[in-house]
């Protein structure tokens, strides 16, 4: 049923009590909670789901309700509008859904132990106590926890605990704040804690399978953190406490619970010792993403769900601002370069793709709305062009003033461009409008007509797309002073190129540092004096460049075959940057050839050939030497040589697999999941399958744990790959949070694609029972239109997927990917030739 009516129109609370008394084994619960709020009507809207409704009663005296389970409705009579105290008495039962309150499962010393933790967002606290589940109807909470509790367990909630009577944890008042940031957890824990220089207490807490030393990390970060934020906003956080939990079962990344942050246990935890530098990345830049919620999302919250980019866009350019304060030497903006905004810029690319800003009224669609590559990573290249226009000093001053009017509150997109705007004397918001509101993005076009430097804005597609006539504001960022800051009409001539040439002295460019969100197809007098100074542009122009030259390819506006011959001066670059550009366009090529044939030969040879220096330079051992472009360069070359059948890499992985083959953990973890995936490939074998699967099993590692899954996905032996799918069901060796990355990982496989089709077409109905809830579940999806490139393939992903058009949630997906398999497909089919021969030509 669409809610096309908010709850919060009939009912205002303004304060809860709720009393939960939680039965572990018999995974049942019990509440009480008491609302004290303005009923609008005589009948007022409640949200449950899945609760036992048993008792309703106001001043005392029970009143009349029906239960609406289809529209997750508890109605109340309450008589007349005004002041109203409800007490509502209800049970539930505990389920594995990793959604509302749910058990988390894990082993110390090979003992099955349980850690209680909730997940509420979007909207599953109506599965935990009855409420109004709307951003909007923020409340006061106080919340008091029984549960069959044993010696050495802790529990944590969004506020301090303040006493424990008869077995009753009671915590004290929150401050005002949306349901869906209400969180609690109570298990065997260990924990880590400091305070920041304001006085803020500050937490890390994980189960006792890991060794106490993985918290220190994201202690110091979370730390660190939060004392940037403090003074980036120039605005105190609100809490006494921050801490942040690593739940063994959890199906988003990391959520951030005002007060109580929960993690998956990958995105918090690391061995100090033996961690690869991009999980360290990973991590931080997680934490800092949550850390900068506890203001903006949870102090200032979104009125609905359509202004749901306002909390994530944000916290995603946040995330990089902040660790970049905190660790300079990370140059933590190339990271952001090579993920956030290829990923943006390649699902953007695609008609029917949502805009930034999107309505929505069915609860069932709301979780469609978190489109990492679009919420996230587009909405924060967003921000990224607003702070460049803007400068720090007037986006700070704007953050304080948006906090201070809306803090315990909420507010819309409007909000933020007035207060920002206000700040810079700047109409940001029209300028944002063309951003967010449309999908999709430009390509300017910049050519020489008639000797005239010319710009034209279209919308760029990759595949067929439906031409409206969209127009944007870009904020150009070119070199050459006669370019506006801003383009705002479809076409602009800027002059005498020859004399423009000549007065600048270098080659015309656009989008200086690649911080707007359009692509630039250069004619080829512009490319050709481009691509001469290539070898001497800063890494950041050089990415652009390979980066710009792979979507233009992908969307038809130049050939496929033409990019290749322009690839292997780049591999000379020692810089991270451009050997991510260089390998993603590389990677991008193994479409177009066939397994076994003379064409996969070719690339693997031309692999070799773009790898085989910086492989000498970097080798498989990490050197005090390194630069972080070393750190991170070396897995990236390494995975080429592996690619390109180099039989000197192939030797030197299984020469360190033999030297650490009793201890893999202990393995430089940069390159340990290469020596296990290389094993696995070219030396597996029953035994070395089961030794790596129990390894899985047994490990309480998430980094060791996504190495062994990515290494036995990529077996070719048929029986090992039938065992593996039939574990997909065993939540005691592939956990439901896990289940994403095996499946790809298989699927991406030639050797087990079929098999594991057939499974996804086979179970559909027990994945969507076991993750439909999950805000991620549609990556399902994703993953196998990002494989799938055959005309055969198409069509039974089509016949599969298109009677689940109606779904809610699912429809803009399905027939989004049937778009990204279909433009593959004509791709595939017009340029393979060409492709090929430019690579043999390459050799």
């Amino acid at each position: 049923m669409a809610e096309l009516m908010r709850f919060y129109q009939s009912f205002q609370p303004e304060h809860y009590q709720v009393f939960l008394d939680i039965n572990r084994a018999q995974k049942r619960f019990s509440g009480r909670t008491t609302i004290t709020g303005t009923a609008k009507d005589a009948v007022v809207l409640i949200h449950q789901n899945g609760l036992v409704i048993e008792t309703v009663s106001a001043a005392g005296e029970g009143v009349p309700f029906t239960v609406d389970n289809d529209a997750n409705a508890l109605k109340v009579e309450v008589g007349q509008p005004g002041e109203v105290t409800l007490v509502i008495s209800y049970t539930a039962v505990l389920t594995d859904s990793m959604m509302g309150i749910y058990p988390s499962y894990y082993q110390v010393d090979g003992v099955q132990k349980e850690l209680i933790g909730t997940q509420f967002e979007t909207n599953f606290a109506r599965q935990a106590f009855p409420c109004v589940d709307e951003p909007e109807a923020k409340a006061t909470f106080d919340l008091a926890i029984k549960f069959d509790e044993h010696e050495g367990e802790t529990i944590l909630s969004n506020m301090p605990e303040k006493e424990v009577i008869d077995g009753v944890h009671h915590f004290e008042t929150t401050v005002r704040m949306s349901t869906y940031l209400v969180a609690f957890a109570f298990g065997e824990l260990q924990g880590a804690q400091t305070k920041t220089k304001s006085g803020v207490q500050v937490g890390v807490f994980a189960t006792k399978a890991h060794q106490a030393n993985e918290l220190d990390f994201a202690l110091d970060i979370a730390k660190r953190s939060i004392e940037f934020f403090e003074d980036f906003y120039q605005t105190p956080y609100p809490l006494p406490h921050s801490w942040q939990l690593a739940l063994p079962d959890f199906s988003a990344g990391a959520m951030e619970n005002w007060g109580l942050v929960t993690y998956r246990e990958a995105y918090l935890l690391l061995d100090p010792d033996n961690t690869a530098l991009t999980t360290k990345h990973r991590v931080a830049t997680v934490i800092a993403h949550e850390l900068a919620h506890q203001w903006f999302g949870d102090l200032v919250t979104m009125q609905w769900w359509d202004d749901l980019w306002l909390n994530e866009s944000f916290a995603n350019m946040m995330e990089y601002v902040a660790i970049d304060a905190l660790e300079p030497d990370w140059h933590i903006w190339e990271s952001f370069q090579t993920s956030e905004a290829s990923s943006a810029l390649q699902r953007d690319a695609t008609d029917g793709v949502q805009s930034v800003h999107v309505q929505v009224n069915n609860p069932a669609e709301i979780d469609a709305l978190f489109d990492g590559a679009i919420v996230y990573a587009k909405g924060a290249r967003m921000l990224v062009m607003v702070r460049t226009l803007i400068g720090d000093d007037a986006l700070r001053a704007g953050l304080k003033a948006y906090f201070a009017a809306h803090q315990f509150g909420n507010a819309t997109g409007a909000d933020l461009w007035a207060a920002l705007g206000k700040a810079a004397n700047l109409d940001v918001g029209a300028i944002m409008d063309s951003w967010l509101e449309q999908p999709g993005y430009p390509v300017v076009t910049a050519k020489v007509v008639d000797g005239q430097l010319t710009l034209s804005q279209q919308q760029f597609f990759i595949g067929e797309g439906q031409e409206v006539g969209r127009q944007w504001q870009i904020p150009l960022k070119s070199n050459y002073a006669a370019t506006p800051l801003l383009m705002t009409d479809r076409k602009l001539v800027l002059g005498d190129y020859a004399q423009l040439r000549a007065d600048n002295g270098q080659p015309f460019r656009l989008n200086v540092g690649n911080e707007s969100h359009f692509i630039v197809n250069y004619d080829q007098t512009l490319f050709d004096d481009i691509l001469k100074d290539s070898a001497e542009m800063a890494p950041i122009a050089q990415l652009q460049l390979l980066q710009d030259l792979r979507l233009l390819a992908e969307g038809r506006q130049i050939n496929y075959a033409d990019v290749v011959p322009v690839l292997a001066p780049f591999a000379k670059s020692n810089s991270n940057l451009v050997a991510d550009a260089l390998y993603t366009v590389a990677g991008n090529l193994k479409k177009f050839v066939t397994a076994g044939e003379t064409s996969e030969q070719h690339l693997r040879t031309f692999f070799d050939k773009l790898s085989k220096a910086q492989v000498a330079r970097l080798g498989w051992t990490v050197q005090p030497t390194d630069t972080n472009d070393d750190q991170l360069m070396r897995s990236t070359v390494l995975s080429a040589a592996l690619y390109a059948k180099n039989q000197a890499a192939i030797d030197a992985a299984h020469a360190l697999f033999q030297a650490n083959q009793d201890q893999l953990a202990t393995l430089p973890a940069a390159i340990r999941v290469l020596v296990l995936m290389n094993e696995v490939q070219n030396f597996g074998n029953a035994a070395l399958y089961s030794q790596l699967l129990e390894a899985y099993r047994q490990t309480s590692d998430a980094s060791y744990k996504n190495d062994l899954s990515a290494a036995l996905t990529r077996t070719t032996d048929p029986e090992l790959i039938i065992t593996l799918i039939s574990k997909f069901e065993d939540a005691g060796t592939i956990k439901p949070q896990d289940l994403r990355a095996w499946f790809r990982g298989l699927l991406a496989n030639d050797a087990s694609q079929q098999a594991t089709w057939d499974w996804i077409r086979n179970d559909w109905q027990w994945l969507e029972d076991t993750v439909g809830g999950d805000m991620e579940f549609t990556t399902y999806i994703t993953s196998i239109a990002a494989v799938f490139k055959t005309p055969e393939r198409l069509a039974e992903f089509k016949a599969f997927f298109e009677p689940k058009l109606d779904t809610p949630g699912l429809t803009r997906e399905i027939t989004m990917d049937i778009k990204v398999i279909e433009s593959r497909v004509a791709l595939i089919e017009s340029e393979k030739e060409k492709v090929n021969a430019a690579i043999a030509k390459c050799l």
